[in-house]
């Protein structure tokens, strides 16, 4: 028989949460801020997910997306919740995954000239929006890691999936016949 798996504990109404392993600390905290990132990036991931885009990439997404759940259980994780999500590692073959994909979209892309804006049509629109997420969530996981211990290989990972979803935004946006919008200074 399984245990039920309650939505609510009660337990963070002090403004606190439970680390995997079971440290208590402030929701403002830090690692809090990092993983808490992670998960709104893996949100807007399955946005994109749910819009038009070719099924090779929604495979892609989801690959991505568990990889992310991997990193955000890795970030929640106490000394003692260590033992338990210690495989959930980011490996060098994960940040490859990546930079195949990248190399391969970019050979499709016209030669990029200037920077962009953000926009153009809604899945191009809201590759970027991730992509901003994605930044954010590696400034808070190097801030985090000034203070903890932290994979460098989880940094390197979030670091090029930034750049995947530009390129991916690029890619979405070439094969829907979407103009680029270049920044007039």
């Amino acid at each position: 028989m399984t245990k039920e798996f309650k939505i609510y504990t009660k337990t963070g109404d002090d403004g606190t949460t439970g680390l995997v392993g079971g440290t208590r600390v402030k929701k403002y905290a830090p690692r809090l801020e990092a993983y808490g990132t992670i998960d709104e990036l893996n949100s807007h991931l399955g946005v994109i997910r749910s819009m038009d885009i070719p099924q090779e990439i929604v495979e892609l997404l989801i690959q991505i997306q568990n990889k992310l759940f991997n990193i955000g259980s890795r970030l929640a994780s106490d000394e003692k919740g260590d033992e338990f999500t210690l495989g959930l590692v980011v490996q060098k073959e994960d940040i490859e995954v990546l930079e195949k994909a990248i190399d391969r979209y970019e050979e499709e892309l016209p030669e990029l000239r200037n920077f962009i804006l953000p926009g153009g049509e809604q899945s191009v629109a809201q590759c970027h929006v991730a992509r901003t997420v994605c930044r954010r969530a590696e400034r808070r996981i190097v801030e985090f890691s000034e203070q903890d211990a932290v994979q460098p290989e989880l940094i390197r990972y979030v670091n090029r999936l930034s750049d995947f979803l530009f390129v991916l935004a690029r890619y979405l946006g070439h094969q829907k016949g979407v103009d680029e919008t270049p920044w007039k200074y």
